[in-house]
């Protein structure tokens, strides 16, 4: 088995890198993403793991659906789905996205830099895992408790 890793090729959009499992999650997808927000902008890419083994996609954004398939392609990985998205947040559209029924789980959400960690054996690829973001520079103090809590309800999420 070997083991690679794959940056995710991005500009200001976020991620999110889930597994699914059947054809009709490109469809189910774009149906959630486009109730969740009206505003969002989105492109998405499924890797199809059986029968003609395509990437399908849609969204509402070409260079979004471009990115998506790029990045879809450069993975490989059976059942993995990838949604490039803008004018929306991740929090805005996770839970929709959790209640697709072919959608299995989620590996990432976000606008940090993203790696993949690939695992292949033969005709077969997988992710392992994912590389979100940098580590930790140190422990919040009481001026960064307070600097979150600020910001969270300048941007509306807390009252």
């Amino acid at each position: 088995m070997d083991f690679s890793v794959v940056d995710i090729e991005k500009e200001d959009e976020n991620i999110v890198l889930g597994q699914s499992h059947f054809i009709k999650t490109v469809e189910d997808l774009y149906e959630a993403l486009k109730n969740s927000s009206p505003t969002a902008k989105f492109g998405i890419a499924f890797c199809e793991a059986s029968g003609k083994r395509l990437v399908r996609f849609d969204g509402n954004d070409e260079a979004l659906m471009k990115r998506a398939v790029k990045n879809a392609e450069r993975l490989g990985a059976g059942h993995v789905f990838i949604i490039h998205l803008s004018d929306s947040f991740p929090i805005n559209v996770i839970p929709h996205i959790k209640n697709v029924p072919e959608v299995l789980g989620l590996y990432a959400a976000t606008s940090n830099p993203l790696s993949v960690v690939i695992a292949e054996d033969g005709e077969k690829r997988g992710v392992m895992g994912v590389l979100d973001g940098e580590k930790p520079l140190g422990v919040e103090k009481d001026e960064d408790k307070r600097a979150r809590s600020e910001f969270l309800r300048t941007i509306g999420y807390k009252k």
